[in-house]
């Protein structure tokens, strides 16, 4: 979205690094959310509003009732009318629900009459859905620290800067269930929208189940004292275990990241040495 640092930028007078408050961020999803609707991005499910009538899509004709059994909130239908309205999390409420109901129109065809327009016949879900978060992450990436639409449709938060790779990169393991399975679990629960700290505890302590089903690997390529140094965070820091004897008089907002990202990177760590071997 951002091509090039512009005078205001590159003589430093505006920061690149300043935010989008919530009022841009809504208007700046007006103009894409427009776009894609002109496009007919929302016709299979939203219908489409056509010179001779309404067409219904899948969603049937009462969408703002469709919108309330999903997400139990009304007054957010239409989306250009209340918009304005929209708090923070109604606003990445409907961001979800669209990119479930976003589909690109193949076939179809041209309805002259007034320049009413394309009318599609034939969607695809997957390429709708592509688009969407191609659109639409550049402009959440800019709000407040950062946040981005998944592949599954959820709200992330972006991680610390330098530390993305970590969340994307492949997981060199055959053990999906013991290991890779539950490495994702892991980031999607830390990662999401308003993750609690006990939601970010959990994930900790999924990863230390981990590491503790690669032990073996662990004692191999780690010296004693690292290997000690991993698995004292887990048993004596309030995350795996509760009793008299836990350490948990810290900053857990700011340690409960950096344990979990060096436990992340602990893992991919070990898991590539091995696979490496």
């Amino acid at each position: 979205m951002i091509k090039r640092n512009y005078y205001s930028v590159r003589t430093g007078k505006i920061s690149p690094d300043q935010q989008v408050n919530f009022e841009v961020l809504k208007k700046l999803f007006s103009v894409t959310y427009n776009k894609l609707n002109t496009d007919g991005y929302f016709q299979k499910y939203f219908g489409i509003n056509c010179e001779d009538g309404y067409i219904p899509g899948e969603l049937g004709e009462e969408i703002e009732a469709m919108i309330f059994v999903n997400l139990r909130k009304d007054n957010l239908y239409p989306i250009y009318q209340n918009l304005p309205n929209y708090t923070e999390d109604d606003f990445f409420d409907i961001i979800e629900f669209l990119y479930d109901h976003c589909s690109k129109g193949l076939n179809g065809h041209y309805h002259n009459w007034n320049n009413c327009g394309y009318h599609y016949e034939e969607f695809n879900d997957i390429e709708g859905q592509k688009q969407y978060r191609e659109l639409l992450n550049p402009i959440l990436r800019e709000y407040k620290d950062g946040f981005e639409i998944s592949e599954s449709g959820e709200i992330l938060i972006l991680s610390d800067n330098g530390l993305s790779n970590l969340f994307e990169a492949d997981i060199p393991t055959n053990e999906k269930e013991n290991v890779s399975n539950k490495i994702n679990s892991a980031i999607l629960k830390f990662r999401r929208y308003k993750s609690t700290l006990d939601d970010r505890r959990e994930a900790i302590r999924e990863l230390a189940d981990v590491l503790e089903f690669i032990r073996p690997a662990i004692k191999e390529h780690l010296n004693k004292k690292d290997e000690n140094d991993i698995f004292n965070i887990a048993n004596n820091f309030g995350i795996r275990h509760h009793n008299k004897d836990q350490q948990t008089e810290y900053d857990k907002a700011i340690w409960y990241s950096w344990i979990f990202y060096y436990y992340l990177a602990t893992l991919h760590a070990v898991l590539r040495m091995t696979n490496k071997k």
